[in-house]
Protein backbone atom coordinates (compact mmCIF):
# COMPACT_ATOMS: atom_id res chain seq x y z
CA UNK A 1 0.00 0.00 0.00
CA UNK A 2 1.36 3.54 -0.82
CA UNK A 3 2.13 6.18 1.79
CA UNK A 4 0.80 8.81 -0.30
CA UNK A 5 -2.43 8.95 -2.94
CA UNK A 6 -3.32 11.75 -5.26
CA UNK A 7 -6.42 11.88 -5.97
CA UNK A 8 -6.18 14.74 -7.89
CA UNK A 9 -6.58 13.26 -10.87
CA UNK A 10 -9.71 10.73 -9.92
CA UNK A 11 -12.81 11.36 -11.28
CA UNK A 12 -15.82 11.32 -9.01
CA UNK A 13 -19.21 9.51 -9.86
CA UNK A 14 -22.67 9.94 -8.27
CA UNK A 15 -23.36 6.42 -5.89
CA UNK A 16 -26.47 4.83 -8.68
CA UNK A 17 -27.63 3.22 -5.59
CA UNK A 18 -28.44 7.12 -4.07
CA UNK A 19 -31.91 7.90 -5.58
CA UNK A 20 -32.95 4.28 -3.42
CA UNK A 21 -31.86 5.24 -0.46
CA UNK A 22 -34.00 8.13 0.94
CA UNK A 23 -37.43 9.99 -0.90
CA UNK A 24 -37.77 13.10 -0.20
CA UNK A 25 -41.68 13.59 0.48
CA UNK A 26 -43.70 16.73 1.82
CA UNK A 27 -46.54 15.82 4.77
CA UNK A 28 -48.52 18.00 6.96
CA UNK A 29 -47.83 16.72 10.46
CA UNK A 30 -49.37 18.53 13.95
CA UNK A 31 -46.75 20.59 15.70
CA UNK A 32 -47.48 18.36 18.59
CA UNK A 33 -46.33 15.41 16.88
CA UNK A 34 -43.14 17.43 15.75
CA UNK A 35 -42.38 18.73 19.22
CA UNK A 36 -42.63 15.25 20.93
CA UNK A 37 -40.29 13.76 17.81
CA UNK A 38 -37.65 17.03 18.33
CA UNK A 39 -37.77 16.40 22.14
CA UNK A 40 -37.14 12.42 21.89
CA UNK A 41 -34.54 13.30 18.87
CA UNK A 42 -32.78 15.59 21.19
CA UNK A 43 -32.25 12.92 24.03
CA UNK A 44 -31.17 10.38 21.96
CA UNK A 45 -29.20 12.48 19.85
CA UNK A 46 -30.34 11.99 16.38
CA UNK A 47 -32.14 14.19 14.02
CA UNK A 48 -35.67 14.35 13.99
CA UNK A 49 -35.97 13.31 10.80
CA UNK A 50 -34.17 10.09 11.14
CA UNK A 51 -35.88 8.98 14.07
CA UNK A 52 -39.37 9.80 12.44
CA UNK A 53 -37.74 7.83 9.89
CA UNK A 54 -36.60 4.87 12.03
CA UNK A 55 -39.74 4.42 13.84
CA UNK A 56 -42.20 4.49 10.40
CA UNK A 57 -39.76 1.65 9.11
CA UNK A 58 -40.04 -0.05 12.06
CA UNK A 59 -44.14 0.28 12.09
CA UNK A 60 -44.07 -1.09 8.39
CA UNK A 61 -41.45 -3.70 9.03
CA UNK A 62 -43.84 -5.39 12.01
CA UNK A 63 -47.03 -4.43 9.61
CA UNK A 64 -48.18 -2.25 12.61
CA UNK A 65 -51.44 -1.04 11.82
CA UNK A 66 -53.55 2.05 13.35
CA UNK A 67 -55.90 0.86 16.14
CA UNK A 68 -58.26 3.51 15.29
CA UNK A 69 -61.76 3.51 13.89
CA UNK A 70 -61.95 6.19 10.35
CA UNK A 71 -64.96 8.40 10.81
Amino acid sequence: MRAEYDFAKMKGRRNPYASRLKKPVTMRLGSDVVEYFKTMAEEMGVPYQQLINMYLRDCAQSRRRPDWVAH
